[in-house]
């Protein structure tokens, strides 16, 4: 007879155990920002020779066929990039719960890894405060390199969390209430990122980005996720 697993299912494990199998995700999303990193060195060397900075002289899909054909092409990459993050994290979580704790630190990684693979091919960014296209679905997201790290800092952190209470079987059981309140979060989040990515090569771009906003919507996830804790102790 099948049974339905859940978010809150859940097994005892050696803590040793979850040790191991987050070093080899951790090495996994090393890796996988490396081919990142090397494909963004090749995007650069063919839309921007001169240089990336913003404002950027150009960008988007109408500007020539050849940009079409590659920024399509890109885009299917990045799908390509979340479901292998996907299917790596169900292949390394036994539960659902360890699998979308394993999700957050594969994206977390990769994400900053992305970064520093960059800073040792090409010397970028210069600093925390340059600015980067972000991802391209369903539109342009754009920010400062701080705001994806510190996205990506906060994910690995809750992550380590759930994984850990995961091993001593004391699974953190969200509601359907804290679930909206998740996605409200990431939303708020994302939009933050495509008003920006909407006005990239505009002089005045870093107007755009409303810090408030990214503030808003990444403190609310963590206070979510810290009532959510609390609440199943």
């Amino acid at each position: 007879m099948c049974t339905r697993e859940t978010l809150t299912d859940t097994f005892a494990e050696p803590l040793g155990t979850t040790l191991k199998r987050f070093c080899v995700v951790v090495v996994f999303g090393i890796a996988f920002a490396y081919f990142e990193a090397a494909v963004v060195v090749y995007l650069r060397e063919i839309f921007y020779p001169d240089g990336f900075t913003f404002p950027l002289t150009e960008f988007g899909i109408g500007i020539s066929p050849l940009w079409r054909r590659l920024l399509i092409t890109e885009i299917g990459r990045e799908a390509a990039s979340m479901i292998l993050i996907l299917t790596a994290a169900w292949l390394f979580g036994r539960n659902l719960q360890q699998r979308f704790a394993y999700f957050m630190v594969i994206f977390a990684i990769w994400d900053i890894f992305y970064y520093v693979w960059l800073k040792v091919l090409l010397d970028w960014p210069a600093s925390i405060m340059d600015w980067d296209i972000l991802f391209l679905i369903p539109i342009a997201w754009a920010s400062p390199v701080l705001c994806p790290v510190l996205i990506s800092l906060t994910l690995l952190l809750l992550a380590i969390i759930i994984l850990y209470r995961d091993s001593r079987a004391r699974p953190i059981k969200p509601t359907l209430p804290d679930w909206l309140v998740f996605i409200l979060a990431g939303l708020v989040v994302v939009i933050s990122f495509c008003i920006a990515g909407r006005h990239v090569t505009e002089p005045d771009f870093q107007s755009y980005f409303y810090w408030p906003l990214f503030a808003a919507g990444l403190l609310l996830a963590i206070a979510a996720f810290l009532k959510c804790l609390l609440k199943s102790k």
